[in-house]
């Protein structure tokens, strides 16, 4: 969601829990399978109960208690790298993204992954030579959100079906109307992320930035050089604010304030919108097409689980987590974009708004070109080739390409040598 993405899901928790991941993450104890404790390390600054809930009823069922450590995002991966240098990487974990120093030590999660019951979406689990080292506990996608209160006061109409999506021409002059009759500062805040940079030249008609088939990325396509240098122009200060992709303002922030007639973000914000906006109604809309109709799909957290001393119950807690029933729970709890297919879910929204966001989310990943899920499967093909990209480095450049310190293709060509630097 890279990524992503992820996103804002993974926000700073307690600065505690920093110490409690050194402390209390270790995967020591009694040498026999038969573990009274488990460590599942994950980090989130609102979405835990879910986890503790089911904690609760794997020790009622199985005897074993599941030690849940929320770690702070940041320098979360370095924690782990640490823990697996040190020989002391938790039982199980829910992980940013994978990694290559420890990914050797994952345990095969093919039981769970490939069970019919669970009817997990395989297009979107990791695997490695027919094992799968990874599942994902939900998706995320990038995606538009309005303040409707602003629409209504000028006036100003928006769809709500994906399937008849506006360009993104036609989205930008409705907001501009709306800045405009209502006097507020911008049209549109956007998400300073690769990963959101992703759909903006998708739906321009652009590939972006992909693996070829040397296993390194190729130079970007003419159409991809012009997106880039269109969302610059946007960063004028009346369309966008020059300050978040130009300086690394809080996108967040500035919609919450109601200054903002729309903000370009994704799934993640709803939860956060139904408690933390109370000053005006927002909405969720359809991403706009010009003329693809794509977003960024991406994966939330990747429960895994590590070949410690407690291997057995380690790969059983996951089980637990992903059986239908559990699943369910937990997505409807934590306010998940679902892993597996076909399930009818109740989530604890009350607001109108939130559970209209999800229902939209839902159909645009099945109306998104498949290019949508290109960035995470390249970051997958990376690290199971033994390599792996920080794509922080397009932000850079963007920052840079705002900031009128180079043109569109400088910035296009820093990319690609950027990451092909990495790749090695």
């Amino acid at each position: 969601m890279s990524n992503s993405a992820l996103h804002r899901r993974w926000a700073v928790a307690a600065a505690t829990a920093a110490v409690l991941a050194l402390t209390s993450g270790c995967s020591g104890g009694d040498d026999s399978g038969d573990a009274k404790s488990i460590t599942f390390w994950y980090s989130t600054s609102a979405q835990d109960k879910g986890y503790a809930d089911l904690a609760t009823q794997f020790e009622a069922k199985e005897g074993v208690k599941v030690e849940i450590v929320n770690v702070p995002y940041d320098g979360y991966q370095d924690k782990l790298k640490q823990a697996a240098q040190a020989n002391s990487l938790p039982d199980t974990a829910s992980v940013p993204s994978l990694d290559t120093l420890w990914v050797n030590q994952l345990q095969d999660l093919s039981a769970t992954a490939n069970n019919a019951t669970n009817n997990i979406n395989k297009d979107l689990i990791t695997a490695q030579d027919g094992k799968v080292l990874a599942i994902p506990s939900d998706v995320t996608a990038a995606g538009l959100f309005l303040n409707k209160t602003l629409f209504d006061k000028a006036g100003v109409a928006y769809p709500t079906d994906p399937a008849q999506a506006w360009t993104w021409t036609d989205f930008l002059a409705a907001a501009d109307k709306v800045r405009t009759t209502t006097k507020v500062k911008y049209d549109l805040v956007y998400d300073r992320s690769a990963a959101r940079i992703r759909p903006w030249i998708y739906n321009h008609g652009g590939k972006g930035f992909q693996l070829g088939a040397d296993g390194k990325y190729a130079a970007p396509d003419a159409t991809t050089v012009q997106a880039l240098a269109d969302f610059a122009k946007l960063n004028d200060d009346v369309v966008m604010p020059k300050s978040v992709w130009g300086a690394g303002a809080d996108p967040n922030a500035l919609f919450k304030s109601g200054q903002v007639v729309a903000y370009f973000s994704g799934v993640w914000q709803v939860a956060d919108f139904a408690d933390g906006i109370t000053n005006f109604e927002w909405v969720s809309a359809p991403t706009p097409a010009e003329p693809v109709h794509a977003t960024d799909i991406n994966l939330g957290g990747k429960v895994v689980a590590f070949n410690t001393k407690k291997a057995d119950a380690a790969k059983k807690w996951v089980d637990f987590i992903f059986q239908r029933d559990n699943y369910t729970k937990l997505a409807q709890t934590n306010g998940y974009l679902p892993i597996e297919k076909g399930l009818t879910l109740t989530y604890p929204f009350t607001k109108k708004a939130a559970l209209d966001a999800f229902a939209l989310y839902v159909k645009e990943m099945e109306i998104a070109d498949p290019i949508s899920a290109s960035g995470q499967a390249n970051g997958t093909k990376l690290l199971l080739a033994g390599k792996s990209v920080d794509d922080a480095l397009i932000k850079d450049e963007m920052g840079k390409l705002v900031n009128g310190q180079q043109d569109a293709q400088k910035t296009a060509d820093n990319i690609v040598a950027g990451l092909n630097q990495q790749i090695g």
